[in-house]
């Protein structure tokens, strides 16, 4: 018996829904790349000179395992902010040479955060934990409070790393994916500590 033309269009939507949820995520439990659903940078590297800077970056947001940070927090540091959401290809390409960093600077007067633009707590802890991610993230895909604050600094590619000097403020924005060695540069160029020798290490160690 034919289908009448109304349960027709029932069955294509049913079996369309199938193929959507189908593709929605890969073995990892991550939502697939979104091609070309973002804006991606093309690697440009800003710096600006410290007369040229603007006022400090303020926002306060969640974090992916629920606490509150404020970025105030972090003043007196050199700080990494990196935009980023988990079905977006050069974020994930991007991710193990940010880490690397971070392992690299965080005991240099440094610290990272993260802002997830889009993600739910759930998938941005999956992302985290495939990506071995060890420093934090805000979630800002509800509020905006923090795009909203690096508004000056049109963010709109994704990634987005900007560097905050110690008083806040911005000294440097790379568009797109940031290397290792490009990262290290915009971190000692708005005052990271220097690394520790080899002999200061083996001097301050105990006997």
């Amino acid at each position: 018996m034919a289908l009448s033309r109304r349960a027709f269009g029932v069955a294509a939507l049913s079996a369309v829904s199938t193929l959507v949820v189908a593709g929605c995520g890969g073995g990892d439990g991550l939502p697939q790349s979104q091609g070309q659903n973002y804006i991606e940078g093309d690697g440009t590297v800003v710096r600006f000179a410290s007369a040229e800077r603007k006022d400090p970056v303020e926002f306060t947001g969640t974090a992916v395992d629920g606490s509150t940070v404020d970025l105030s927090q972090y003043r007196g540091k050199v700080v990494v902010l990196n935009t980023w959401f988990a079905g977006c290809s050069p974020c994930r390409k991007e991710a193990p040479d940010m880490e690397a960093v971070w392992q690299e600077y965080q005991g240099r007067n440094v610290q990272f955060l993260g802002i997830n633009t889009y993600d739910t707590a759930a998938i941005a802890e999956s992302f985290q934990k495939s990506f071995g991610i060890t420093y934090p993230s805000v979630l800002d895909g509800g509020s905006g409070a923090a795009m909203l604050a690096l508004r000056t600094y049109s963010p709109q590619a994704t990634p987005t790393t900007l560097v905050l000097d110690t008083e806040g403020r911005v000294a440097s924005r790379a568009s797109g994916i940031v290397r290792q060695l490009t990262l290290s540069g915009m971190l000692d160029d708005a005052g990271a500590a220097p690394a520790a020798s080899p002999s200061a290490t083996a001097t301050s160690a105990p006997a």
